[in-house]
């Protein structure tokens, strides 16, 4: 049975809807309202603030932490500057995606792991031989996430200026009310926005802060069926939904490697990581399937519908049942794992693993749809992501 965050007597007191889910074991918010609308133009628009506690988190510390997370990540750790965070993924020793997260550098020796499943018993087994001591802080640290184009407003105001310079995957500490905080330049909306960790025992003290101040900017509280629209606009990648972890699959053409996924720029093979010789030979060769942005065709879509005499249908938020995609000629060639449509961008769009032969921009591939129990395809057309990528997420 779930159980609650440090913040829920807040949220749950803004939730009309009743509308939870299970992540990590926790409740979690998916929408406030019957419809995620306004949490999704508060993102887009103004800020939204969202729980985010249920992320697994873990401190790594020792003289040999950057050495030691340097083996077990595709990015070299020891590069990494006191206060920078990494976007980060790990493999297994054939290069197959595990998980991917974030690290972040507190000090010269003291690193904070994120991860989206629990990490701990990889982390342990591969910290043998390291001088290096690891802490489960899952449960101890509780997270906001302040995202939209007026969340840099509302931190600053909440911290005295704290975040006004703070670079993009830059930390800062500080202070809101008597709470101290970490202040990470993060998030998973691909805007402008923050994260904001403290202890357990501060929760309530930070929201009610960023809650008050936040509703002069436009802030609205915000569940994670509108983050899940926001996130493939920005066309991030979801563990579980468009890839699955090596450790979980139980067929090999399950697996994924970060260069299928987009995430080749962030692989480095000449620091002995685990997996690098498995990825330094798909380096040369290429991966032989890659995710691409699909943008599907709303003329061919309505006229499906308008055949049965039906208006068009889309999902109201995003979906994450994954639908076959196929060449002009009816060849299957991949399958699209997330999609929505963006309100934003007035586009059907989807995110989709595709044999590499049909990746290059501008392709024309057709997406399944069914229409009274009738499958049929529309036009689709390869696009590079992210589909949204406003410059404000960066300055």
């Amino acid at each position: 049975m779930p159980i609650a965050t440090p913040f829920h007597p807040r949220t749950s007191a803004h939730c009309v809807s009743l509308f939870y889910k299970d992540w990590a074991g926790y409740y979690a918010v998916r929408s406030y309202d019957t419809t995620h609308d306004r949490e999704y133009f508060a993102f887009r628009h103004a800020c939204g603030l969202i729980d985010v506690t249920p992320l697994y988190k873990y401190d790594v510390n020792g003289p040999d932490a950057a050495r030691f997370l340097a083996r077990v990540m595709v990015r070299d750790i020891r590069k990494l500057k006191i206060g920078q965070v990494y976007y980060v993924c790990w493999c297994d020793d054939h290069g197959k995606m595990i998980d991917d997260g974030t690290v972040a550098r507190l000090g010269e020796i003291d690193f904070r792991v994120t991860s989206s499943e629990p990490a701990w018993h990889w982390l342990a087994r591969t910290a043998r031989g390291f001088d290096v001591s690891m802490e489960d802080v899952s449960d101890a640290i509780a997270a906001l996430s302040i995202q939209g184009p007026t969340s840099r407003d509302v931190v600053n105001a909440c911290t005295g200026g704290a975040v006004e310079k703070l670079g993009f995957f830059r930390l800062t500490r500080g202070q809101i009310g008597q709470a101290d905080v970490i202040v990470s330049r993060t998030g998973y909306t691909g805007d402008l926005g923050y994260e904001i960790w403290m202890t357990n025992d501060d929760a309530l003290e930070v929201y009610d802060a960023l809650y008050n101040v936040g509703r002069a900017y436009g802030l609205e509280p915000a569940g994670l069926d509108a983050m899940d629209v926001t996130r493939v606009e920005a066309g991030f990648i979801l563990n579980g939904i468009d890839y699955y972890s090596s450790l979980r699959c139980m067929i090999p053409s399950r697996m994924s490697t970060p260069f299928e996924l987009g995430l080749g720029w962030m692989v480095s093979t000449n620091h002995g990581c685990i997996g690098s010789d498995a990825l330094a030979s798909e380096q040369v060769l290429g991966p032989i399937r890659k995710i691409v942005g699909l943008d599907i065709d709303w003329n061919e879509t309505e006229a499906l519908f308008r055949a049965h005499k039906l208006p068009p249908e889309v999902h109201p938020g995003a979906w994450r049942d994954s639908r076959p995609v196929y060449d002009v000629r009816g060849a299957f060639i991949g399958q699209a794992t997330s999609g929505a449509w963006s309100p934003l961008l007035k586009k059907n769009l989807a995110l989709a693993t595709l044999a590499r032969e049909h990746t290059a921009p501008g392709t024309e591939v057709r997406f399944e749809v069914t229409v009274e129990y009738e499958r049929r395809t529309v036009k689709a057309t390869v696009t590079d992501t992210p589909f949204f990528n406003p410059e404000r997420k960066r300055k």
